[in-house]
Formats: C-alpha cells, sequence, structure tokens
C-alpha cells in the first residue's frame, strides 16, 4: 500500500464520513500564550471525511490537523478565531505582494545577492498547485512576466534548459499524478540528433517561412512516463486502470506535452514537434538564428516580454551561469523522508524546537482523514488534481526548499501550513507561496467552476501576528452564529470594539460607514509592525499545541451537564442522525425499535450529546455524517 493511501487510514476505500465527537475541550492558548485552559473549543476525531463534508464544516467554522478537527467556542475561548477566506479572481495584488514576486524572479535571474538578506516577512500559507502560465494579478503581471535567458552559445546549456522547459510542462500537465497517483515521474533528458540519425528518420530539414529548420535535440520522456504510470497503476488504489490506459499513450503524451510547452512559450529559435512519440526540437539553420537561441525560464512569456527582449538580455547575459530553475510539484499526501528532513530543519531553527518526532510530523501534515476524489475525463465538477491532502514542493535546482500542505476541496482551496528552508528565508516564501495558491485557484477554476475560494485558516483580530491575512483583499470573514461572509471591512470596525462579534450584525451600525478598501485592511504603522514580527510568523496557525490538541482534557468532562439546556435543539433535530454502534448504523429515530427499551437516564444522556453535536456541526451535515459511539 503506498504512504499516501496507508496516511489517510483507509479513507479513500470508504464513501462516508465518519466522526467520534470529543466533545467541549480547553486548552492552553497558543496565540495569546495563556498559562491555564482559556482556549475552548470543541473537538471531533474524524475516521473518513468526504471532501463535501470538510467544506460545509470549513463554512461552519471547523478547522482540521492531522484527522483532529476542532471549532473554537467563540464566546467562551480567550481569542475568537474567525474563518477568512477570499474569492481569487477579485483579489487586488498589493505594492508589497508586487515586490515579493519581483524578489523571487530576481533570485531566479541570478540578480538578487543571497548575501544580502533582508528581515524576514510574516506568514507561510500553504503552497499552490503550479499554474506557472496564469498572473497573480493585473497589477502584478508585468512584475512577474518571465524575463529571457541569456544567449547560450554551449550546447549543454542549450539541452539543459530544453530539459527544464520539459520537466515544466511535465509538472503542468500531471499536477498530483496520473488521476492523483502518487506515481513519481521521472526527469527528462534532452539529447543532440546525430547527422546518421536524422537521415535515417527523414526528418533532417523542413521547410519554414523564414527557412529551412533542422532537427538539432530530441527527448522520449514520453515513453518513459507512459512506463512508469503502466507499472505502478496496478498497485493505485481506486484507479480505473483500463480507461487511464486505453488514453495513455507515448504519442498522446508527446502531443499534450508539446501544446502545453508552446502555450507556456519561452522557445524562441525553436521550433517544437511532437512526432512518434518524441518531443522534436527544429533549429533554423540561419547561423544568425542558432547563434542567439533562447530559452525563457519557468515562469512563461507573452508578447509584451518580447519588446523587453534587448534590455533583459543584457542583464542577464552577466549572470549565465547563476540562472536558476523553480519546479512546483503537487503530491497527493504521504510520508517523504526529504520533507521530513526539511521540517525538522524549518522546526528546531524557526520555532527553536528540540525534538522534532516523525510521528507527530506524520500525526499533523501527512496523516489526512479526507477522502481522495480521483478527477473524471470530460466532469467539470473534480479539478485536475482530484479532491483531497495534498503536499506541493517547490524546488530550485532540483532542491526541495519548501513544502506546503492544503486541502483541495469543492468550493476552495484551504491552506493548512507551510515549511520552508530557513536559509531562504529573505524570499519571503509564505507570502510568496500564498500567491501563487491564489493564482492556482484561478487556473483551476477554469476545470472546476465551482473552485473559486481561497482559505487562509484562521483571523485572529486580536493577535497582532495574524492581522497579515487581511492584507489579502478583499477578504471576508464567517460569521459565527449566522454563518454568513462578511467582508472584513464592514468587520473591522465591529472587531475593534469587541474581538468577539456577530458579525453579521455590521448592517445595523449607524455611527460610521466603512469604506472600501484602498491601501489595505490595517493602518501604516501595524502593518510594518506585523511584518516586523519573527520568522515564526511565516508558518499557519494550526501547529497551535499540536500535542495538547490530541488529548482529551478532563476538563471537558464537567461541561456536559451545562451544554444539556444550552443546545435548544429538539427531537427532530438529531432524529436523524446515523448511530455506528460497534459496526452496526441506525438512525437516532429507530434506536429502542432497534436495541430495545433504553433507560431513560442513558437516553437523555445520549440526546444532549447528540444535541450539542447537531448545533456545532448543523443539521444538513449531522444528518450526512455518521456518528460513531465506538
Amino acid at each position: 500500500m503506498a504512504d499516501g493511501a496507508s496516511s489517510s487510514g483507509g479513507a479513500r476505500d470508504g464513501g462516508e464520513s465518519v466522526v467520534i465527537d470529543y466533545g467541549r475541550r480547553r486548552t492552553t492558548c497558543g496565540y495569546c500564550r495563556s498559562s491555564g485552559p482559556t482556549s475552548i473549543s470543541h473537538g471531533m476525531w474524524a475516521n473518513s471525511l468526504k471532501a463535501d463534508d470538510y467544506q460545509g464544516l470549513l463554512d461552519r467554522g471547523w478547522r482540521r490537523s492531522g484527522c483532529f478537527l476542532y471549532k473554537p467556542e467563540m464566546e467562551r475561548t480567550c481569542c475568537p478565531s474567525y474563518t477568512i477566506r477570499l474569492k481569487a479572481n477579485d483579489f487586488i495584488c498589493s505594492k508589497e505582494h508586487g515586490r515579493v514576486l519581483k524578489k523571487m524572479q530576481r533570485f531566479l535571474d541570478g540578480e538578487l545577492d543571497p548575501q544580502c538578506k533582508t528581515s524576514p516577512t510574516k506568514r507561510s500559507l500553504s503552497e499552490p498547485l503550479s499554474s506557472p502560465t496564469s498572473k497573480v494579478s493585473k497589477v502584478s503581471a508585468n512584475e512577474f512576466q518571465a524575463a529571457t535567458c541569456p544567449n547560450l552559445l554551449k550546447e549543454d546549456e542549450v539541452i539543459c534548459c530544453l530539459s527544464s522547459k520539459i520537466n515544466e510542462a511535465i509538472d503542468t500537465c500531471f499536477q498530483g499524478g496520473i488521476l492523483g497517483s502518487t506515481v513519481q515521474l521521472p526527469k527528462a533528458v534532452v539529447k543532440t540528433v546525430k547527422p546518421q540519425v536524422k537521415k535515417k528518420v527523414g526528418e533532417a530539414v523542413q521547410e519554414h517561412k523564414v527557412g529551412v529548420l533542422d532537427l538539432v535535440y530530441t527527448c522520449n520522456i514520453s515513453f518513459q512516463i507512459v512506463a512508469a504510470v503502466r507499472r505502478a497503476l496496478p498497485k493505485e488504489n481506486g484507479a480505473n486502470q483500463t480507461e487511464v490506459l486505453a488514453d495513455l499513450s507515448p504519442n498522446s503524451v508527446a502531443e499534450k506535452l508539446a501544446m502545453t510547452m508552446e502555450s507556456l512559450g519561452g522557445l524562441d529559435g525553436f521550433e517544437l514537434k511532437a512526432c512518434n512519440g518524441h518531443l522534436n526540437f527544429y533549429s533554423a539553420t540561419n547561423p544568425t538564428m542558432q547563434n542567439h537561441t533562447s530559452v525563457v525560464p519557468a515562469q512563461g512569456s507573452d508578447n509584451s516580454s518580447r519588446s523587453k527582449q534587448s534590455s533583459v538580455n543584457k542583464i542577464s547575459a552577466k549572470h549565465p551561469q547563476k540562472r536558476k530553475s523553480l519546479e512546483i510539484r503537487m503530491r497527493t499526501s504521504h510520508f517523504d523522508p526529504e520533507e521530513f528532513a526539511l521540517y525538522r530543519k524549518y522546526q528546531t531553527k524557526v520555532h527553536k524546537e528540540k525534538t522534532v518526532t516523525e510521528s507527530s510530523y506524520r500525526r499533523f501534515l501527512v496523516d489526512t482523514p479526507i477522502i481522495f476524489v480521483p478527477p473524471k475525463s470530460g466532469d467539470d465538477t473534480v479539478p485536475p488534481c482530484g479532491f483531497g491532502s495534498f503536499h506541493q514542493q517547490y524546488r530550485i535546482d532540483g532542491k526541495l526548499v519548501a513544502v506546503g500542505v492544503v486541502d483541495i476541496l469543492p468550493k476552495c482551496l484551504s491552506s493548512k501550513y507551510l515549511f520552508w528552508d530557513p536559509d531562504l528565508a529573505f524570499l519571503s516564501l509564505g507570502k510568496y507561496t500564498a500567491l501563487k495558491e491564489i493564482d492556482w485557484v484561478k487556473t483551476a477554476q477554469e476545470h472546476c467552476p465551482s473552485l473559486q475560494y481561497y482559505y487562509l485558516g484562521y483571523y485572529i483580530h486580536s493577535c497582532n501576528k495574524m492581522r497579515y491575512k487581511a492584507a489579502y483583499r478583499p477578504s471576508e470573514l464567517l460569521c459565527p452564529v449566522r454563518y454568513e461572509w462578511v467582508r472584513y471591512d464592514l468587520a473591522k470596525p465591529l472587531l475593534d470594539k469587541s474581538q468577539y462579534s456577530v458579525l453579521s450584525d455590521h448592517a445595523t451600525m449607524q455611527d460610521e460607514t466603512p469604506q472600501p478598501q484602498i491601501c489595505g485592511p490595517l493602518d501604516v504603522s501595524s502593518a510594518k509592525d506585523g511584518h516586523q514580527e519573527s520568522p515564526s510568523d511565516e508558518d499557519d496557525e494550526d501547529f497551535n499545541d499540536y500535542e495538547s490538541e490530541m488529548m482529551v482534557d478532563e476538563e471537558s468532562v464537567d461541561s456536559e451537564k451545562v451544554d444539556t439546556t444550552e443546545s435548544g435543539s429538539s427531537i427532530k433535530d438529531i432524529e436523524n442522525i446515523t448511530l455506528d454502534l460497534k459496526g452496526s448504523k441506525v438512525k437516532y429515530k429507530d434506536l429502542q425499535q432497534a436495541f430495545g427499551p433504553i433507560e431513560s437516564r442513558h437516553l437523555k444522556a445520549l440526546e444532549g450529546q447528540l444535541s450539542r453535536y447537531a448545533k456545532v456541526v448543523g443539521k444538513e451535515l449531522s444528518d450526512r455524517m455518521v456518528y460513531c459511539l465506538s
């Protein structure tokens, strides 16, 4: 069994959500650093969880840490946590965000000296799925544009750049693997076509409108991809092997890669064709054209970039040996020793942890209850990567520099956590990956129209370290009572008065009229203060005393009596809840008929327990999910 399957606790084999209710829990707070159990939440353990159901839980204020689900009791907890989200197509890229994108591009171009490190900025959201051709926004498009590579006079440099372009296309075409599988796809190797081979193949030259094209390089990566998938598919769970293999051939893979590479651009001086499963590169026989062959780096290009070639080439020619390649890959959640090594380095250097165990890493970032949903051909309700939990890898020149943990759900990409190489703190990887996640949502929406939002986790107005999230504009906060989404600029005046507020009451405020956000949600001084926080702010807030989240608190027991009358739920709210009693499933309304008379005190206790559960998850979800009493 693959790591990805085993880490989900068998969730992929099931088709329903099964939860165990832990009830109210009290712990110390990782935000205000309280000494006592001031953080109050409702907790559940999920044996398995459908993507639709977790989406519904997010929209009622829940989050997950591994397989543990929790929702703050907003009126009681010390630091009320509001779910925050952003509609990707409405995103407004700020000047600061544009600088982050430009800084990364300068680093990849070899124009940024790593020794001149600036103080690290806040934040880590999770990482995006790769979408190198999409622009984060109109504001940042020009800054994020790829530059033309320097003149490549050495053949090995040309081969290296072409190989990188093919690998980029592979990542774009097969995000998350083949139909979500965990197959490790091979790397492309471009080879020079020898004269005798050209003659044998019969494709030495072709007529072209600007002259004669000569076949100079070729790559057989399509055959390797097909072979790797065919070897691995029998080991994958839930894959429709017959359908996949029928559509998978070297010819189809080569054609798909060729189309993707042409759409990404950056093959100036070459003409690319897919022929019998091979990727063939033709170059003009005109000497002037041959000596000025250029390849655009990973970010792609458009027509406007060509007008800047002259000035860019002058700059990049100074650093012909320093150009770096950025690769972004998404994989289904599974344990990877290389990722764990980076996580341990991050936790010890950034969070100053003395001990980082593999078991805690697995529980926190690898284990997931979310049932994987593979994509289907012609189905626009599921994105190409499928639904489920994923790890997004960022590699610079092949070296793993960051990993983001995200959940892909029917309406959103939910950012969970990011860990990165502390040696690259000057690149503001937290902000950069957040922007790439937003970019990915825009691209995924073309395949799955319902997937429109980017969820940033929790926003805590009383915690300065969390306010950076509101800089991703225009954001919305979830009202903790009516579960309506309220624009941040409308909610902020209420939160300025009280850290707990019924946000949907903003319409009743007569004393002030909020203005649309122009420069940002915070004043200049608070924004600057927020970005001067420690590097630990680059990570997501879900890493909040994870070990304590896993422990059932004895103090939660005495709250059971109080909540029975608090719930205000009637028998109609719980009668359709499906109970799992040691493997037997029965609706609550049929409980006594199935198991005989039950003592009234036991029945009343169970009714109170179910009433609290129905209140915190909502009637629709409580009727849909299985409530396990084991």
